[in-house]
């Protein structure tokens, strides 16, 4: 474990040749998996005038999904196309076609499944099993405020509680889903051997991305110049980069993480993956002590900058965002925060020059998803 460069003042990251890096896209058919779901639509792309010219962009659209498949997070893309990957892998079934349904497969054994979660992926995971008639578990950190643990409970699933950080937690949900054949651990952070899941979760958050390409070309907008993306243990972020480094534009993408946990930050400033020690954040979904050694090689080839904010410039950003009614939570809050402390005379001639036409931040919760602690 090392010490955050946040804690020592090194709250910027920054690495412009990572944009001329490229990478396969991610598969064609997720988009439409996720179409194919009831009470599919895309999450609104909201455009706002006053922010750009605070930023001094030409135009800039924050992404809200606090509405998301019936969630007030995103997780649920990841999540669904995990889940349905797995039970196809589990059964023996192609990965093609609509959602698997274990109930419509007479003489198969059921599974149960198992995550560990901040919040929003363990909600969505218990969502998921409940619509597939599936029993779920669910291990929850300290840190995570009562009503997302409730909201967990409300889906129907067991919830413990882990008197620990978030990697302990994840460790006890997969001791526990080795232990038991029947149980399919459903985990949005990869380690050496447990990286396929991970992988499909990663896919599902695809969807997300080309929804915002058909927007911005909606909207008569230039693509993305500048993508700020909240940062856990790099999974969304591996999304972008894969999404963005396969495409014909090369925008920056910023990672933004609380000071209190950059793992991210930290692991570009050492140039390979570490764990750091975590402290207390509003940013209940951003406190991850170690990347996941899935996504690394995305961040670490594909991330051009990375920053580190406090819980009080999230604060103000999600009081901004809910002015201009865009009701954000401390994790999608998060990547305005970013964007004000990268688009700074210092920083600012390290990103892509095209984020002075179109910023894209990417709200990742609402604000009922994982409310601050009073």
């Amino acid at each position: 474990m090392v010490t955050a460069p946040a804690s020592l003042g090194l709250s910027w990251f920054a690495r412009p040749a990572a944009r001329a890096w490229t990478c396969p896209p991610a598969p064609a058919d997720v988009a439409s998996f996720h179409r194919a779901l009831p009470g599919y639509a895309p999450t609104l792309l909201v455009e706002l005038p006053s922010l750009a010219a605070e930023l001094g962009a030409g135009r800039l659209f924050v992404k809200d999904e606090s509405s998301r498949l019936g969630l007030p997070a995103f997780k649920i893309l990841g999540a669904s196309w995990g889940v349905h990957r797995a039970l196809c892998d589990h059964y023996g079934l192609p990965p093609g076609g609509p959602l698997v349904r274990p109930r419509d497969l007479p003489g198969r054994s059921s599974v149960r499944l198992v995550t560990a979660t901040d919040g929003n992926h363990g909600r969505a995971v218990a969502a998921m099993a409940r619509m597939l008639g599936l029993a779920a578990d669910v291990y929850v950190p300290h840190g995570v405020h009562p009503a997302a643990v409730a909201a967990i409970k409300e889906e129907d699933a067991g919830v413990t509680e882990v008197p620990a950080p978030y990697d302990e937690a994840v460790r006890l949900a997969a001791d526990v889903a080795a232990s038991d054949p029947s149980a399919l651990l459903v985990q949005d952070t990869a380690w050496p051997g447990y990286e396929r899941v991970p992988q499909w979760i990663v896919d599902g958050y695809s969807t997300l991305f080309t929804e915002i390409d058909e927007q911005l070309a909606a909207a008569d907008a230039a693509p993305a110049g500048l993508v700020a993306v909240p940062a856990g243990v790099g999974s969304l972020a591996q999304a972008a980069v894969t999404h963005y480094r396969a495409g014909r534009t090369a925008p920056t993408v910023l990672c933004v993480e609380p000071d209190a946990a950059p793992c991210v930050l930290t692991s570009l400033h050492h140039d390979r993956p570490v764990t750091v020690e975590t402290g207390s954040t509003t940013m209940a979904g951003l406190n991850c002590a170690t990347p996941s050694s899935l996504a690394w090689p995305f961040l670490r080839s594909g991330v051009d900058a990375a920053v580190a904010v406090t819980d009080a410039a999230t604060a103000r950003a999600a009081r901004d965002l809910a002015a201009l009614d865009v009701p954000a939570g401390p994790c999608g809050a998060a990547s305005l925060a970013g964007a004000r402390a990268a688009l700074t005379p210092r920083h600012r001639p390290a990103l892509a020059p095209e984020h002075r036409g179109t910023i894209v931040l990417l709200s990742t919760e609402g604000s009922t998803a994982n409310p601050v602690r009073s």
